[in-house]
């Protein structure tokens, strides 16, 4: 969709609130508008339903504590609450954002909207103490419920020191544990109808087919699933809290700890949006060595989905197949980054340090050892009857319904929609590639499996060509915010020597503004919304992960199924726990 096309949502918002609508100039481009608390609800049901080409996607739903800004946006505010949309036919997002007192901290719900804002309000009333009217369900998501306080405002600890020491005595253990008790009630549930009394059965934390910490509650009816209650925070490490504390540069190895099958993939997404900030340019070869890396991590995370997948349906054999082919991956990185699963390689402004010698050997190596493999596992498992069984037909989800819950990557292209960040909106120089987006058509767990396998054939398909034209140049910008700066004139002067000392010590300070960086990440869209107040840390670091959404879907696609088709749809799923919580 075209620049008019995007600047016509704004004009249409604005001919139809007029004065209550107040824009706002963003480092990323992208539309932001402020809208008063009492008409959000009615400014968002228009851009859903309303309006041409409509947003027809809650992409993300967060809050700001304004408090400490130095540099406020458009409208002066204690606290913020900011809506991302996403139209696919204008391939166009827009922000919208309600300004919010200390005194009068609720908005109201649009879960009638959209469900996928059911987890999302919960996680801003949990993390911030905002309250959404009429929500079905307003309880905290992802700390305990018997936690005091909400994490993300300026105020709460940012680090143990700055709390007393943990206590858990024998009474306190009693009370948590009496709060972990399932009540049905209490999310709306009967324990049993007319003729027949229901059974609710619990599933983990501990249990390995639900691949990490992660507690789902069942109802059901003999084998049925009537209705389940996925539980999560188990994992949950206050990833956005870490944001605020550690400079711009060394916040990188934390993204690589959220997706953690994904590698230099997290540090891509926080670092879009970072030099979006920053105003900076990667070179050709830098943009070249990120999607060549990022793209082995796409084969490394889904090597560990296919061969675990399997294995949730009853398959023994593959998962050591696939991850025998995943070490000789991991060599190839470990090779070029000097680490394995958490490599922590890409910088501001482009990567750590220039290709080794013999790196394209060991790819070319790779590119032609692995094909053949993929057509060894189509034949163990994609055409194995009993894998298909378990698979066909299960998870069935439709586009439409898909997107309403915030559903992107291969569950979204499982149901028939050809749609990949990579081609639609392009980031480190993707357009220059040539690859296919697969696609599938009945939505379900099978479907997902097979979109998944074609995508690795895809992805080395793109580190081929980047392997065959490699361009030459610098790995880095020499942008004065790029980290760690470029030393060519390092002692040259006392001035540029200080300069260094600083911007490695301390790191860049960023242009006050806000910008988001979203990827086609290895489980969908992976989005970091960073806000700068003109300082060393971020003010506020929003991490908008796949996996988060998809998890919310749980109940959707197994009412109705058996037991075991519970497992099947968590496998297909590909989630990873850190990347809910965060």
């Amino acid at each position: 969709m075209t620049a008019t096309a995007t600047l016509n949502a704004v004009e249409a918002l604005r001919r139809r609130y007029g004065a209550d609508i107040a824009g706002q100039q963003t480092a990323d481009g992208v539309p932001t508008c402020w809208c008063p608390r009492a008409r959000i609800h009615e400014m968002l049901a228009y851009l859903k339903d309303g309006i041409d080409a409509p947003y027809k996607m809650l992409y993300d739903l967060t809050a700001i504590d304004e408090r400490m800004r130095l540099k406020h946006g458009a409208v002066q505010s204690d606290f913020t609450v900011v809506y991302h949309l996403f139209s696919f036919e204008r391939n166009a997002y827009i922000r919208i954002k309600t300004a919010l007192q200390a005194d009068a901290l609720s908005v109201d719900t649009i879960t009638d909207l959209w469900p996928a804002a059911n987890w999302y309000e919960r996680e801003v009333w949990d993390m911030f103490g905002i309250r959404f009217s009429g929500h079905p369900h307003l309880e905290r998501i992802l700390m305990p419920r018997s936690w005091v306080g909400h994490p993300l405002r300026k105020e709460h600890p940012a680090r143990a020191t700055e709390m007393g020491p943990f206590q858990l005595s024998p009474q306190k253990e009693e009370a948590e544990q009496e709060l972990l008790r399932f009540r049905p009630e209490e999310w709306g549930m009967q324990r049993g109808s007319e003729d027949t009394d229901f059974i609710f059965l619990n599933i983990g934390p501990q249990h390995p087919g639900t691949h990490g910490v992660l507690r789902i509650v069942l109802q059901l009816d003999g084998e049925e699933i009537v209705d389940c209650v996925p539980e999560i925070g188990f994992h949950h490490r206050g990833a956005e809290k870490m944001g605020e504390r550690q400079s711009w540069h060394t916040y990188i190895p934390y993204t690589d700890r959220v997706d953690y099958l994904g590698g230099v993939m997290n540090n891509l997404a926080y670092l879009t949006a970072v030099e979006k900030l920053a105003g900076i340019t990667v070179p050709p070869r830098g943009q070249v060595i990120r999607v060549m890396l990022s793209e082995l991590f796409r084969i490394i995370s889904h090597l560990v989905w296919y061969g675990t997948f399997a294995q949730d349906v009853g398959q023994m054999s593959p998962v050591f197949y696939t991850f025998n082919d995943r070490e000789r991956a991991f060599a190839m990185i470990e090779a070029i980054c000097g680490a394995r699963m958490h490599p922590n390689w890409f910088r501001i402004g482009g990567v750590a340090a220039d290709l080794p010698r013999g790196w394209d050997g060991m790819f070319r190596d790779f590119i032609r050892y692995f094909p053949p493999r993929l057509a060894e596992y189509d034949r163990e498992v994609l055409r194995n009857r009993i894998f298909q069984a378990r698979t066909k037909g299960i998870g069935t989800i439709t586009k439409d319904l898909a997107i309403e819950w915030g559903m992107t990557g291969s569950g979204l292209r499982a149901c028939g929609f050809e749609w990949d960040f990579r081609k639609k909106q392009p980031y480190s120089g993707y357009e220059q590639f040539e690859f296919d987006i697969p696609t599938a058509t009945h939505g379900d767990c099978y479907d997902r499996a097979v979109v998944r396998v074609e995508e690795m054939r895809q992805s080395l398909r793109i580190i081929e060509q980047c392997v065959n034209h490699m361009p030459d140049g610098p790995y880095k910008s020499d942008h004065p915010l790029a980290t760690p700066p470029v030393k060519d004139r390092t002692m040259h002067d006392i001035e540029t020597l200080i300069t260094h000392f600083l911007s490695v010590s301390w790191g860049p300070v960023m242009p006050a503004g806000e910008a988001l960086g979203a990827i086609e990440a290895t489980k969908g869209n992976n989005g970091y919304y960073l806000v700068s107040d003109g300082s060393t840390v971020s003010y506020r670091t929003r991490i908008r992960t796949p996996s988060f959404p998809h998890m919310q879907m749980l109940p959707l696609l197994c009412r109705g199924r058996m037991v075991p088709d519970l497992l099947a749809v968590l496998g297909a799923m590909d989630f990873v726990l850190a990347d809910i919580d965060r």
